[in-house]
Order: structure tokens, then sequence, then C-alpha cells
């Protein structure tokens, strides 16, 4: 039975990929959840990687759970943003083994994928922002933009005094009919304040609210849900499984919006999408930068059945994310008539650049010569 023998890194303080390599020499590309991306490497090597040696991949399905419940002690998001980075790097290695897209593997198939133009910046004026997402729409066929409007986890306190007042209504007249319009407030208020931003909102024929108050916070966000008639939405910074099953049944909010490398991967997003599906609502996942999360978010909507309308897609470029300079070979993020494809290739479809590979920092853990650390010898009982 074929089995994982090596498991690496690549990283820096942004970024982590990783490559699982099996006895035959087969492999796949995976990343971790990036930012603090070295820290996540480490915990990859001693709470993630010793568990999944010798695992066999066709076992894969299995591997994430195994190893959470042998890591009980630290059920927290760290683990769980190294364990996306072996996940995916599994889905990809199945993929390239079957000669198959992972979208495929999943019940779906290659194809467009609509995108949303989504802004990252609160500290750009009103009718700055609502110029360039209009142009944006204009010159890459998007058909869907969100803004942020608020303070990141804010309290009622704005970006600056007015700015949401203003930004709403500036933008929304600028993008116009044809363009569906969403907003991010980022935890930004309290309930009372959120809901009369809500109702602000609707009245600009704005349809997608996400995360109008603190997000761990599942009663006040179902307060907003239940107040308004726009779409509330959220769940990027929940990877609890116990915490998805509390907001899908109340539900908390009408979208669910799960990460897929903030939650550990692609089989435990697949886990949360169904829940979802089983409840009526739809999953529009969140990925907020061109890195690995937008290429496996395109894969999952082009198979889910309550998939959502559109795909987020970062309008910041390398001088806002300079991390995201040169992370793969070509150009994996062609937006066409505001739509990004999933081709035929096998597995996610990309290639981390050799270049980028190559000042990263390595490290391996592998079957051969392996020697675990006193870490694993003293809480795994390994020798």
């Amino acid at each position: 039975m074929l089995t994982i023998a090596r498991l690496e890194t690549f990283s820096n303080e942004f970024v982590c990929f990783v490559r699982v390599t099996a006895q035959d020499g087969s492999f796949g590309w995976g990343q971790c959840a990036p930012y603090n991306a070295d820290i996540t490497a480490t915990i990859f090597h001693r709470q993630i990687a010793p568990w999944a040696l010798g695992w066999p991949v066709a076992k894969a399905a299995e591997l994430g759970t195994h190893i959470l419940t042998m890591e009980h002690k630290y059920p927290g998001s760290y683990l769980l943003r190294a364990l996306a980075g072996l996940d995916t790097a599994l889905w990809d290695l199945r993929g390239r083994v079957a000669e198959q897209p992972v979208a495929a593997l999943i019940g779906g198939r290659p194809g467009r994928v609509r995108l949303y133009a989504s802004s990252m910046r609160r500290d750009i004026q009103p009718d700055l922002e609502a110029e360039r997402l209009a142009r944006l729409c204009g010159e890459q066929g998007f058909t869907a933009a969100k803004w942020r409007i608020g303070a990141e986890c804010g309290a009622d306190r704005d970006q600056w005094e007015g700015r949401t007042e203003v930004i709403i209504p500036t933008v929304a007249a600028r993008l116009g009919q044809g363009i569906d319009m969403l907003v991010d407030a980022n935890s930004g208020f309290t309930v009372p304040r959120a809901i009369e931003v809500g109702q602000m909102l609707q009245d600009n024929g704005v349809t997608h609210y996400e995360e109008p108050v603190a997000w761990w916070d599942i009663k006040a966000t179902r307060a907003v849900t239940e107040a308004l008639e726009i779409d509330v939405t959220g769940g990027e910074q929940d990877c609890d499984m116990a915490q998805w099953q509390r907001i899908v049944a109340g539900p908390a909010v009408d979208v669910v919006q799960p990460d897929i490398l903030y939650l550990g991967g692609l089989t435990r997003t697949l886990d949360v999408a169904r829940m979802a599906a089983h409840a009526g609502l739809p999953c529009t996942p969140h990925a907020a930068n061109l890195s690995l999360v937008t290429i496996a978010t395109a894969h999952l909507l082009r198979a889910l059945p309550n998939a959502g309308k559109y795909l987020e897609f970062s309008i910041e470029g390398d001088d806002y994310y300079p991390w995201q300079r040169g992370l793969f070979e070509g150009d994996p993020f062609r937006v066409t008539e505001g739509h990004i494809e999933v081709t035929d290739a096998p597995g996610w479809g990309v290639e981390p650049a050799a270049a980028w590979l190559a000042q990263a920092e390595h490290r391996e853990t592998s079957t051969e010569g392996y020697a675990p650390s006193a870490y694993n010898r003293l809480y795994h009982g390994q020798s």
C-alpha cells in the first residue's frame, strides 16, 4: 500500500508551501494558511508530520481527524493552519496520480468561476474606492464588488468619523446597475449599530453584509441576521467544527464563509459545506489573497451543489501584498470577463515558482533516518 514517505516545508514569514512525497516518488503541493507561516512550519514538523509519516495515501481523508485526535491538547488555529498544508498537498497528490483536477475528485468538473472584486483597504477615500472598483469592473469584467466599512473589530468606531455613511452611497451610486454589491465590516459593530448600517445597505442595493458584529458572538450575529433582509454572512475565522454546528443550526448567518486554509484544509471545508447544504445555506468561502486559497476555493466552487454566486478575488496587487509576488510559475490568476478558469490540469493545476522555493527556508521530515524529537518521544510515545 502506497504510504507517505517525506514531508517538506518551504517557508518565509508569510507563506509556507508543503510538499508531500509518497514511497513511489509521487508528490503533491499544498499550502499552510498565510501569515506567521514560519511559525506554522515549525508546528507542521513538530505536530503534523510525525503522525503523517507512513500513513496510507488511500486513506488520506481520515488523516486529518487522526492528527487532531492525537493532538487533542492543542485544539487551536495554528494546528489547523498547519494541517491545511498537509491536506491540500494530499489532494494535489491524489489529483496528479489520477490525472484529474481536484474539482473532479470531489464531484465537479473544470470550468469558469465568477469572481467578485474584493477590496482589502480602509485607508482609502470613498470617492477613490468608488472610482477604482468601477474601473476594474469595466476593465476586467467583474460583475460583483466588495468594499470595507466600519473599522476592524471597531466596536462602532469607524475607520474615521463618518466614513461608513459616506462610502456606502458613494460606491453604490458609482457602480450602478448590473454590479452585485458586497461589504465587509470585519466585526466592526455592536448589534444596534450593525442593524442601523444594514438598513442603510439595503436602501442602497447592497446584498451581502459580512461579519457585521464580533465574529465569535454567534448570538449577536444571529440577532443582526434576523433583523435584516440583506444576506448576513460569516465564518471565515471559525475553525472549530462544534462551533460550525452551532452556526448552521441557528442559523446564525444566511451564507457560510469557511476559509480552506484557516479551517484545516479542503476535507474539513467539504464537511462544513455539506452541513450548510443540509440546512439550505449557500457556501461562499473566504479567499482574501492571491495564494493557493483562491485556487483551491475555485476548485471547491466547481463542485458544491450549494456553491455561492461568486469567488472572492483580491484586487490588491504586489504593492499592497508584496509577499504574493512570484509565488507560482506562470499566471494562475488570469481574469477573463470577470471569471477565473479551473483547468483540466491534474491536482490544483499550479506549481510553486522554483525561484521562490530557492529562497525559502527548507525543512524535511521523512521516514529515511527519521529520529523523533524529544517532544515526540515525551508526548507521543515515539522512540
